[in-house]
């Protein structure tokens, strides 16, 4: 790499990071947006929204609010370094130039973790929905049908993805539109006890463990925005793109999360008699909109799993796996090109050949798969706030002490607070992965040495 540091009044190019231009720059900060939406999944407290209200006592709203303000504070450090390094790579290249080399690794390394794990889990998690409703299909041909489908739109081109996304994100905005109007008309006519502000304060219920511990778990509906990040060399618009669309992708989620979650919760406000939590906002949605509503919801959840979410997550790694690559941290061979579709077609493939192997291996065990993803992209999220901090303040002289101290500190206070809570299993697991990468990057660096000694 040419220059590890730009100066801050200096508007940073590709270039002045030694790398050239190589994917293609078609998206705009609105492509940016829905691209943050479909990860993070307008519709996700759906598919947990049972667990998160049995944890919050029933103030799910307020557990969302908390989490979108933490949030906030991780999305605004990625938007002060997206804007200082504009490239590709995410945690992994602003941790390298806002640190040092090491950290930037293991950082890509934590966030792989995470990232190379997800497709695999919501492929497994839709293909399992399906069989629900389809029992006669077996689980592995809906695995094999998601990533086919997904590896074909994100070797096809960032563009095509975009387009894919759009037609996503509407129609899972169609569905929650059905919900929140069919559940405005049943509550004034008689369904549940009218409108409240329990779902954000029950003074009875209220217990700030109860409602953190569910904030833990609501903050990792959130998970994504960061993914923004990784296509910062296919973007148009400059360096501030990046850091307004996931601002923008953040907030507006949060408000669809809050509102959906609100309603609900307000439609059957005795979340006690809910036989089964993995079923509980279908139970809600049939209150109000009978079997249609209920069907609706489930099969859109499913959907949003196994295509719009899969394809950002998919799109997303295989970015990561480029900028690593691109730097001699991973085989050389993960950050070959299309030439034709100018995308990181290898990096793709390989996510996918391994969302089969992950699949099928952990078919009928999701829940240990949920629980190693977690762990690595709150550690990355540790990190980020760090670079912000000796990037901008400590090498850059800064004084803007609240977008490069106090924004830092506080968000670096709260992702270690989630972290605290993770379950034991997840730390565990994110400690072996830590000790292996550590292990390769030392064993990588020393035949480095090897190589340019000989030469």
């Amino acid at each position: 790499m040419a220059v590890n540091h730009v100066p801050s009044n200096h508007a940073a190019n590709l270039s002045d990071f030694g790398y050239q231009q190589e994917l293609d720059r078609t998206l705009s900060v609105k492509d940016l947006v829905i691209y943050g939406l479909i990860f993070m999944v307008p519709i996700a407290p759906m598919g947990i929204y049972g667990s998160v209200i049995a944890a919050s006592r029933g103030m799910i709203a307020l557990t969302y609010a908390i989490g979108m303000v933490a949030m906030f504070f991780t999305a605004l450090s990625y938007g002060q370094l997206s804007q200082a390094f504009p490239v590709a790579g995410s945690v992994y290249t602003y941790a390298k130039l806002g640190l040092n080399q090491l950290v930037g690794f293991l950082s890509g390394w934590m966030i792989i973790l995470d990232y190379i794990f997800v497709p695999a889990l919501l492929y497994i998690i839709a293909a399992n929905s399906l069989k629900s409703l389809l029992p006669a299909v077996p689980t592995w041909i809906w695995l094999l049908v998601f990533i086919a489908i997904n590896t074909l739109i994100n070797v096809r081109g960032i563009e095509f993805t975009a387009i894919a996304n759009r037609i996503f994100l509407v129609g899972e905005l169609i569905v929650l539109a059905f919900f929140v109007g069919l559940g405005i008309y049943g509550l004034l006519h008689g369904v549940g006890n009218g409108f409240t502000l329990k779902p954000f304060y029950d003074a009875r219920q209220f217990n700030l463990n109860f409602v953190m511990t569910a904030t833990s778990v609501a903050v990792l509906s959130f998970l994504g925005f960061d993914g923004i990040s990784t296509l910062a060399e296919e973007t148009t618009g400059g360096n501030r793109a990046v850091g307004r669309g996931i601002m923008w992708s953040l907030m507006l989620v949060g408000v669809l999360f809050i509102g959906q979650t609100y309603l609900a919760a307000l439609i059957v406000p005795n979340w006690h008699t809910f036989s089964n939590l993995n079923t509980a906002f279908y139970v809600v949605a049939g209150k109000v909109g009978g079997p249609f509503l209920t069907n609706l919801t489930t099969i859109a959840t499913i959907l949003s799993w196994g295509f719009a979410n899969a394809l950002a997550a998919q799109a997303a790694i295989s970015r990561i796996l480029f900028g690593m690559s691109r730097d001699h941290n991973l085989p050389a061979v993960l950050a070959k090109i299309h030439p034709k579709y100018k995308t990181p077609y290898v990096s793709t493939l390989l996510v996918a050949g391994i969302s089969l192997i992950v699949g099928l291996s952990f078919m009928n065990n999701s829940s240990v798969l949920s629980e190693i993803v977690n762990c690595g992209a709150l550690t990355a999220f540790l990190v980020i706030h760090v670079a912000v901090i000796n990037h901008f303040l400590i090498k850059g002289h800064s004084h803007d002490y609240w977008h490069h101290l106090l924004v830092p500190v506080i968000g670096f206070t709260i992702i270690l607070f989630v972290m605290l809570n993770l379950n034991l299993l997840a730390k565990i697991i994110g400690a072996i992965w830590l000790v292996i990468g550590l292990s390769y990057y030392g064993g990588l660096r020393l035949t480095q040495h090897h190589t340019e000694m000989k030469l």
